[in-house]
Protein backbone atom coordinates (compact mmCIF):
# COMPACT_ATOMS: atom_id res chain seq x y z
CA UNK A 1 0.00 0.00 0.00
CA UNK A 2 1.40 2.98 -1.19
CA UNK A 3 1.80 6.08 1.48
CA UNK A 4 -1.10 8.40 0.32
CA UNK A 5 -3.64 4.87 0.26
CA UNK A 6 -2.74 4.43 3.93
CA UNK A 7 -4.36 8.46 4.59
CA UNK A 8 -7.04 7.80 2.31
CA UNK A 9 -5.29 10.53 0.16
CA UNK A 10 -5.22 10.88 -3.78
CA UNK A 11 -1.62 11.06 -5.41
CA UNK A 12 -1.93 14.74 -5.03
CA UNK A 13 1.33 17.47 -3.72
CA UNK A 14 -1.37 19.67 -2.00
CA UNK A 15 -2.10 17.76 1.11
CA UNK A 16 -4.47 19.70 4.23
CA UNK A 17 -2.00 19.22 7.17
CA UNK A 18 -4.67 19.21 10.29
CA UNK A 19 -6.57 16.56 8.57
CA UNK A 20 -3.48 14.58 7.54
CA UNK A 21 -2.25 14.88 11.22
CA UNK A 22 -5.61 13.64 12.68
CA UNK A 23 -5.93 10.91 9.91
CA UNK A 24 -2.29 9.95 11.49
CA UNK A 25 -3.30 10.44 15.33
CA UNK A 26 -6.16 8.20 14.95
CA UNK A 27 -4.41 5.30 12.89
CA UNK A 28 -1.82 5.49 15.04
CA UNK A 29 -4.04 4.81 18.29
CA UNK A 30 -5.35 2.63 16.26
CA UNK A 31 -2.04 0.52 15.43
CA UNK A 32 0.21 1.74 18.63
CA UNK A 33 1.76 -1.72 19.87
CA UNK A 34 0.42 -0.98 23.51
CA UNK A 35 -3.16 -2.12 21.73
CA UNK A 36 -1.65 -5.68 21.18
CA UNK A 37 -0.21 -5.91 24.59
CA UNK A 38 -2.79 -8.88 25.30
CA UNK A 39 -1.81 -10.81 21.88
CA UNK A 40 0.69 -13.12 21.29
CA UNK A 41 4.03 -12.72 20.49
CA UNK A 42 3.45 -13.02 16.73
CA UNK A 43 0.65 -10.66 16.40
CA UNK A 44 2.43 -7.98 18.75
CA UNK A 45 5.66 -8.56 16.47
CA UNK A 46 3.22 -8.12 12.90
CA UNK A 47 1.18 -4.99 14.30
CA UNK A 48 4.86 -3.47 15.03
CA UNK A 49 4.73 -3.12 10.70
CA UNK A 50 1.44 -1.44 9.93
CA UNK A 51 2.74 1.49 13.39
CA UNK A 52 6.28 1.64 11.41
CA UNK A 53 4.67 2.20 8.19
CA UNK A 54 2.30 4.62 9.26
CA UNK A 55 4.98 6.56 10.72
CA UNK A 56 7.45 6.30 7.48
CA UNK A 57 4.17 7.67 5.88
CA UNK A 58 3.62 10.31 7.93
CA UNK A 59 7.10 11.71 7.90
CA UNK A 60 7.27 11.55 3.90
CA UNK A 61 4.01 12.85 3.14
CA UNK A 62 4.05 16.24 5.68
CA UNK A 63 7.14 17.44 3.86
CA UNK A 64 6.63 18.81 0.72
CA UNK A 65 9.98 18.08 -0.69
CA UNK A 66 9.94 14.54 0.43
CA UNK A 67 6.06 14.62 -0.87
CA UNK A 68 7.35 15.35 -4.47
CA UNK A 69 10.33 13.01 -4.08
CA UNK A 70 8.01 9.57 -3.04
CA UNK A 71 5.56 10.38 -5.52
CA UNK A 72 7.97 10.86 -8.41
CA UNK A 73 9.30 7.76 -6.92
CA UNK A 74 5.70 5.26 -6.98
CA UNK A 75 5.04 6.73 -10.44
CA UNK A 76 8.31 5.77 -11.47
CA UNK A 77 9.74 8.79 -12.45
CA UNK A 78 12.10 9.78 -10.10
CA UNK A 79 15.87 10.38 -11.79
CA UNK A 80 18.30 11.23 -9.44
CA UNK A 81 21.84 10.30 -9.78
CA UNK A 82 21.00 9.08 -13.41
CA UNK A 83 23.32 11.28 -14.99
CA UNK A 84 26.53 13.24 -13.27
CA UNK A 85 24.99 16.12 -11.39
CA UNK A 86 25.68 19.08 -13.32
CA UNK A 87 25.68 22.80 -12.99
CA UNK A 88 22.03 24.63 -13.94
CA UNK A 89 23.12 26.28 -17.11
CA UNK A 90 22.08 29.91 -15.09
CA UNK A 91 24.18 29.19 -12.56
CA UNK A 92 27.53 28.21 -14.28
CA UNK A 93 29.33 31.60 -13.47
CA UNK A 94 28.43 31.34 -10.18
CA UNK A 95 29.16 27.75 -9.06
CA UNK A 96 33.14 28.26 -10.96
CA UNK A 97 33.80 31.35 -8.74
CA UNK A 98 32.44 29.31 -5.63
CA UNK A 99 34.56 26.69 -6.65
CA UNK A 100 37.65 29.02 -6.95
CA UNK A 101 36.76 30.74 -4.02
CA UNK A 102 36.35 27.45 -1.92
CA UNK A 103 39.80 26.38 -3.38
CA UNK A 104 41.33 29.60 -2.55
CA UNK A 105 39.72 29.32 1.15
CA UNK A 106 41.36 25.99 2.00
CA UNK A 107 44.58 26.83 0.16
CA UNK A 108 44.86 29.97 2.64
CA UNK A 109 43.40 27.64 5.67
CA UNK A 110 46.66 25.36 5.06
CA UNK A 111 49.35 28.05 4.28
CA UNK A 112 48.05 30.61 7.55
CA UNK A 113 47.08 33.27 4.77
CA UNK A 114 44.32 35.99 5.44
CA UNK A 115 40.97 34.33 5.64
CA UNK A 116 38.24 37.54 6.37
CA UNK A 117 38.13 38.35 2.55
CA UNK A 118 37.53 34.87 1.40
CA UNK A 119 35.32 34.78 3.58
CA UNK A 120 33.21 37.61 3.25
CA UNK A 121 32.93 36.15 -0.36
CA UNK A 122 31.96 32.78 0.32
CA UNK A 123 28.89 34.20 2.90
CA UNK A 124 28.03 36.54 -0.27
CA UNK A 125 27.61 33.45 -2.05
CA UNK A 126 26.17 31.52 0.31
CA UNK A 127 23.55 34.30 0.86
CA UNK A 128 23.08 34.05 -3.21
CA UNK A 129 22.54 30.49 -3.26
CA UNK A 130 20.31 30.22 -0.51
CA UNK A 131 18.15 32.86 -2.60
CA UNK A 132 18.50 30.39 -5.78
CA UNK A 133 17.10 27.57 -3.25
CA UNK A 134 14.18 29.86 -2.32
CA UNK A 135 13.33 30.66 -6.12
CA UNK A 136 13.34 26.25 -6.77
CA UNK A 137 11.64 25.78 -3.82
CA UNK A 138 8.63 28.31 -5.16
CA UNK A 139 9.13 26.56 -9.00
CA UNK A 140 8.28 23.22 -7.66
CA UNK A 141 5.47 24.38 -5.51
CA UNK A 142 4.41 25.47 -8.80
CA UNK A 143 4.77 22.41 -10.57
CA UNK A 144 3.43 20.70 -7.40
CA UNK A 145 -0.09 22.65 -8.52
CA UNK A 146 0.44 21.73 -12.37
CA UNK A 147 0.72 17.90 -10.79
CA UNK A 148 -2.41 18.26 -9.05
CA UNK A 149 -4.27 20.08 -11.70
CA UNK A 150 -3.13 17.52 -14.26
CA UNK A 151 -4.19 14.56 -12.25
CA UNK A 152 -6.85 13.38 -14.61
CA UNK A 153 -5.30 14.66 -17.72
CA UNK A 154 -3.75 12.08 -20.20
CA UNK A 155 -0.62 10.55 -19.99
CA UNK A 156 1.80 12.75 -21.95
CA UNK A 157 0.75 15.81 -19.83
CA UNK A 158 1.35 13.77 -16.56
CA UNK A 159 4.68 12.78 -17.94
CA UNK A 160 5.17 16.23 -18.62
CA UNK A 161 5.08 17.66 -15.39
CA UNK A 162 6.87 14.89 -13.47
CA UNK A 163 9.71 15.45 -15.73
CA UNK A 164 9.69 19.60 -14.34
CA UNK A 165 9.37 17.97 -11.07
CA UNK A 166 12.39 15.61 -11.33
CA UNK A 167 14.45 18.26 -12.74
CA UNK A 168 13.49 20.64 -9.63
CA UNK A 169 14.12 17.75 -7.36
CA UNK A 170 17.31 17.59 -8.98
CA UNK A 171 18.71 21.27 -9.23
CA UNK A 172 17.63 21.72 -5.63
CA UNK A 173 19.43 18.93 -4.42
CA UNK A 174 22.59 20.07 -6.39
CA UNK A 175 22.00 23.85 -4.74
CA UNK A 176 21.89 21.82 -1.78
CA UNK A 177 25.06 20.27 -2.15
CA UNK A 178 26.77 23.39 -3.37
CA UNK A 179 25.49 25.59 -0.07
CA UNK A 180 26.85 22.23 2.31
CA UNK A 181 30.09 22.64 0.54
CA UNK A 182 29.97 26.45 1.97
CA UNK A 183 29.32 25.75 5.02
CA UNK A 184 31.56 22.71 5.95
CA UNK A 185 34.43 25.57 5.14
CA UNK A 186 32.93 28.39 6.50
CA UNK A 187 33.11 26.47 9.79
Amino acid sequence: MDYFAIFGLPRKLWIEMTALEQKFLQLSWKLHPDNFVNASEQERELSLKPSSELNDAYRTLRDPVGRVEYLLGIEGARKEGEHKQQAPPELLEKVFDLNESLDELRDAKSSGGDLAALKSRLEAAEKSFQEKLGEVDAQLQAASREWDAALEADSITRKKVMAKLNDLLNRRSYIRNLLASVQKELV
